[in-house]
């Protein structure tokens, strides 16, 4: 149902019966390698490119879902998932293999919220028995598309992020021993005028309070009643400028529940410059590290907000400025 003006309340609660984290060489050196179901040792997957790796890992972490779960492919009813690359190709080639009913979906970086909000509005609503939702990015992929590729060796600016290298899936379903996804806000576009794609936690961060912001008014309820408020990808640079954003909307968060997947998935002497990105970093934190926590009991209540720059090439080389959303998804404990 709908509570305020834009958050879905889901009052039979769709469970995540199981979830997979799929991750590369450099993932496999963060902080949270542990929180992995499975790491690769090098970035072609023994792929001949590294699109093809990619949707590999998609194909990986779908596999190890169902399998989590006890079922099989013909079991899933429908596929929910996306990426970066042109045409979410890597999504859809991925669907092609699971060979059940699929929604592509195109959110940047905000994807993997986008899909389990969705997901979770399908089964909620028993429009479906259950969902598999997901999200992945690869780092060369995503430097070649965007920026230069990797072998150009392109210098870059403190605030530039690095792009993950992993797939994070998710299965939802109607029953079902798990987490729960209570409620889902659906972010606006933001747009502040920033047209830098080395500063893009500069420009997701008022997209992530926008929505924050609305999640809280929309539930009537306070930032410390969850146990962790974690923003998709923002980095150092916009983690610092969502929080002080926050405090002049008179959002009290205190600062140990208020994180950044971006921020978490790498170790401090990894040269990822402000942090992790991609349509993967929410993805494998969420559905690995936060996930794990919540199983071993640190965690009761925790509110995912994916956060996604919705430029291209295209519309960079036409010099157009930055559009941004976030999407925030409760779950809690069972």
């Amino acid at each position: 149902m709908l509570r305020g003006h834009q958050t879905w309340v889901f009052p039979n609660k769709p469970v995540i019966v199981s979830a997979a984290a799929v991750g590369g060489p450099f993932e496999a050196q963060g902080a949270i390698a542990e929180d992995f179901d499975l790491l690769h040792g090098d970035l072609w997957l023994g792929q001949d490119s590294y699109e093809k790796a990619e949707k590999k890992m998609l194909e990986e972490a779908c596999e190890i879902a169902i399998q989590k779960a006890g079922m099989q492919k013909s079991d899933i009813q429908f596929f929910l998932s996306g990426d970066l690359l042109n045409q979410i190709i890597s999504s859809s080639f991925a669907a092609r293999t699971m060979a059940v009913p699929y929604i592509g979906l195109f959110g940047a970086c905000s994807t993997s919220m986008k899909g389990l909000a969705l997901g979770s509005l399908m089964v909620d609503s028993k429009f479906a028995q259950n969902a598999l939702c997901g999200a992945v990015s690869h780092n060369a992929t995503v430097e070649k598309q965007f920026r230069y590729p990797t072998e150009y060796g392109a210098q870059k600016p403190p605030t530039a992020q690095w792009t993950v290298t992993g797939a994070g899936v998710a299965l939802l379903a109607g029953a079902g021993e798990g987490p729960r996804v209570t409620a889902a806000t659906i972010g606006r576009v933001i747009d502040m005028g920033i047209s830098d794609p080395y500063k893009m936690g500069s420009a997701m961060a008022p997209a992530a309070v926008d929505t924050i912001t609305a999640h809280l008014r929309d539930l009537k309820i306070r930032a410390d009643e969850y146990d962790l408020i974690a923003t998709g990808d923002l980095g150092r640079v916009g983690h610092q400028i969502a929080g002080d954003l926050l405090q002049r909307h008179g959002i009290k968060v205190p600062g140990d529940i208020f994180v950044d997947c971006g921020m978490l998935i790498y170790g401090e002497d990894q040269p990822v410059f402000s942090g992790g990105s991609g349509c993967g970093c929410s993805a494998v934190v969420t559905y690995g590290h936060i996930l794990n926590r919540m199983k071993k009991g640190e965690l009761k209540k925790v509110l995912i907000v994916a956060t996604g720059a919705l430029l291209s090439p295209l519309s960079y080389q036409q010099k157009e400025s930055i559009p941004c959303i976030a999407h925030a998804v409760a779950i809690e404990a069972p």
